[in-house]
């Protein structure tokens, strides 16, 4: 099943404070915390967002930023939306970002998806489905979990994604990444896209992009909602005419759009 549609123009040590009010909603509906977890040679920074009042089906949810200069705290204001619904969200730094450890250069898509594995693993309720959203290089990410967690995904939300060349994964981002990337076409024979592909019926999918992607090549988008459109899962496309590429940005400065993501993520659902 496919949809589009257009919006309208618009751990170590742990420290709780309180998540977001749901909108209308006097009273506080999610606690924030932050912790440090240990994890592939590094100290990772992480933020989890519990709600007050778990929804009859609670989810476990996992935000992911993008590359360069990325980091959770956007990611974690999206994560606490969820969270006001009545489920379980956390969100991270990836070594070399934000305030966990490590340098850029020495990460890779492998120790991305690595490092989002322990996260998932270790600090998301194990019984729960699981709803994997990641912006940018994270598109990757998310498909390698996908992957990985087939058998417990719910859905997965892709803001602007990107995919990659297979040759690219283990590669350290200082150590050749970049040369491989820039080789034309490379990602065509990306395995995101077999994944995305792959998707099985009771999955949900939905693609969030700006009109114009100054960043992302339209074919790259374009094979995607290919993708994703061949899948059996339910999938559905999001055009944000008046964002741009950092759509993890966009999504936390913008209430609306964010609650739109967030409710057509869930099917339109959230706490009954």
């Amino acid at each position: 099943m496919t949809g589009v549609y257009e919006t309208e123009p618009t751990g170590v040590h742990e420290v709780e404070g309180p998540g977001a009010a749901a909108p209308g909603d006097p009273q506080l509906s999610s606690h924030a915390t932050h912790f440090t977890l240990p994890c592939d040679g590094e100290v990772l920074s992480c933020v989890t967002v519990r709600p007050v009042i778990p929804a009859p089906a609670p989810l476990a949810v996992l935000v992911l930023h993008g590359a360069g200069n990325g980091d959770k705290q956007s990611p974690a204001v999206l994560a606490a939306a969820f969270a006001d619904r009545g489920h379980h969200a956390l969100a991270f730094d990836f070594s070399g970002h934000g305030d966990s450890t490590g340098t850029l250069g020495g990460l890779s898509l492998r120790r991305r998806f690595e490092q989002a594995r322990t996260v998932v693993d270790t600090c998301l309720p194990t019984d729960a489905p699981l709803v994997l959203v990641g912006f940018s290089m994270s598109g990757q990410t998310v498909a390698d979990l996908a992957a990985h967690y087939r058998n417990r995904l719910a859905a997965i939300g892709l803001g602007a994604p990107a995919v990659y060349a297979a040759q690219a994964w283990p590669v350290a981002f200082d150590a050749g990444f970049t040369g491989i990337i820039r080789t034309p076409d490379s990602w065509r024979k990306s395995p995101a896209l077999d994944v995305f592909r792959e998707l099985p019926e009771g999955v949900r999918a939905v693609l969030a992009t700006p009109a114009v992607d100054a960043v992302i090549p339209p074919a790259v988008t374009e094979a995607v909602d290919e993708a994703l459109g061949a899948s059996r899962a339910e999938y559905v496309r999001v055009v944000l005419p008046e964002a741009d590429h950092r759509l993890s940005l966009w999504f936390a400065s913008e209430a609306k759009a964010r609650e739109g993501f967030v409710d057509v993520l869930l099917g339109g659902g959230g706490r009954v």
